[in-house]
């Protein structure tokens, strides 16, 4: 069962309506950010950004720091991480290990700016979004998932697919199964349905629903019962 805090009322279908009382729920809460407030993720959804190599690989840099980690920690490191390396055109991973205590992603942090400008390059030489999520997966430190994060970021409207948007799919359109990783095909399916219902409704990209009912989740306007 999904349960919605506005209203404390079950929800057998997120609707237009009910996505803006969301949405406007989050702004008035102040929650509507990530790494981008909704305006700007709906922005660049909308006009996809060309961005520098340096640009280009800070987008990068904040995915691999967001792995596993709060948004109040990412967005700290990050902020630090930047301070240090931007005006700098080479680093080296042991030089960001004193900033991050975190060998494997500080490694990749250097290898991303070191190599920010082939990475730039490559991506927006690529013509499809299929091309440039099969790059995006080559990157360091970034895999299935992530990779979904990086192209959000980059303004390809694409679903996440974590384990709250699972779970509002399976709430809704599903029988019992479990939201969990590898990725179920019949939960993709049922989220599928759901951001394509909603989608039809608002006219948003799909990338800024899935961001608005994420963030909707995380602070607890639904919740799910048996």
């Amino acid at each position: 069962m999904l349960i919605c805090s506005l209203d404390n009322a079950k929800i057998v279908k997120i609707d237009k309506i009910l996505f803006e009382k969301i949405e406007n729920k989050i702004i008035e809460l102040g929650q509507d950010f990530d790494k981008d407030n909704f305006e700007t993720i709906k922005k660049n959804l909308i006009e996809p950004p060309i961005l520098t190599a340096a640009d280009f690989a800070f987008e990068v840099i904040y995915v691999i720091l967001a792995g596993g980690f709060s948004q109040k920690t990412a967005k700290k490191v990050f902020a630090k991480i930047c301070a240090f390396i931007k005006e700098r055109d080479k680093v080296f991973g042991e030089e960001l290990f004193e900033l991050f205590h975190n060998v494997n992603k500080t490694n990749a942090i250097a290898k991303i700016w070191n190599e920010r400008q082939n990475y730039r390059e490559k991506f927006y030489s690529l013509k499809t979004d299929d091309e440039k999520f099969a790059f995006l997966e080559t990157l360091p430190h970034i895999g299935k998932i992530t990779k979904n994060h990086i192209a959000r970021n980059l303004g390809i409207s694409v679903v996440k697919y974590d384990i709250w948007i699972q779970r509002l799919g399976i709430s809704l359109f599903g029988s019992g199964e479990t939201a969990k990783f590898p990725l179920d095909e019949n939960v993709k399916k049922y989220c599928d349905k759901m951001f394509e219902n909603l989608q039809k409704e608002t006219k948003l990209p799909v990338g800024f629903l899935d961001a608005v009912l994420w963030k909707a989740c995380q602070i607890g306007l639904f919740s799910f019962s048996d």
